[in-house]
């Protein structure tokens, strides 16, 4: 397995969970091609293969869109969405060889609107919509799946405050957030075998928050 961030600290701690012995970390700004080649070399030299890619990396800005930056959307559109297709045009003919996966992760906030959001969600919609373009390009040999996560307990959420947090957990049909590990056995199940006859699809992880908003 190979962890690819730009934040080496964080991806480090993230290879340490994992274990040494099963994954590798690499820096890599998913929003530049040289640095998906560089990845790319490095999987074929120690792996010769890859069975799964999961399209991860987000940034988030928050600005009306008469208050944002241009600069600022490009980012956004550039780490969120691009990176997506940066990762399918690097790898897919790895992943075809072995009827691999390809799992995008989306935002709630590509169907609800919210203040601040135009860049990000955006972006989001973009990935949702992505996914299922690339499922119908490259399957059968490769599936193509996009998670779609709420309200996750993150580390973006450690600086929100209680009443914020509460506010949140109240508009979910769950009644509480989101963990970390409930979004990646979702990945999970998505790149696995278990999946084999699911592609293009986006599974919803944010305890029936879009539920809730859309009966209010």
């Amino acid at each position: 397995m190979v962890v690819a961030d730009v934040d080496q600290a964080g991806g480090r701690r993230v290879v340490g969970d994992i274990g040494d012995e099963r994954a590798s970390f690499v820096h890599c700004d998913v929003a530049r091609s040289e640095d998906w080649q560089a990845l790319r070399d490095l999987v074929l030299e120690r792996w010769s293969r890859l069975d799964v890619l999961h399209s991860n990396a987000f940034i988030q800005i928050s600005a009306a869109a008469h208050e944002l930056e241009e600069g600022d959307w490009d980012r956004m559109q550039a780490v969120n969405l691009k990176a997506a297709y940066l990762g399918a045009k690097t790898f897919v003919d790895l992943l075809a060889r072995v009827n691999g996966s390809i799992v995008l992760t989306s935002s709630v906030n590509a169907y609800i609107g919210r203040p601040g959001r135009p860049a990000y969600a955006a972006s989001k919609a973009g990935l949702a919509a992505l996914g299922r373009q690339l499922a119908v390009e490259y399957g059968p040999q490769v599936r193509v799946n996009t998670v779609v996560p709420g309200a996750i307990v993150t580390p973006p959420w450690e600086g929100v405050a209680d009443s914020h947090r509460a506010a949140s957990a109240g508009a979910t049909a769950a009644q509480r957030l989101g963990q970390p590990e409930e979004v990646a056995a979702a990945v999970a199940f998505l790149a696995s075998s278990d999946a084999s006859y699911v592609t293009g699809i986006d599974l919803i992880v944010d305890g029936g928050w879009t539920i809730v908003k859309g009966m209010e």
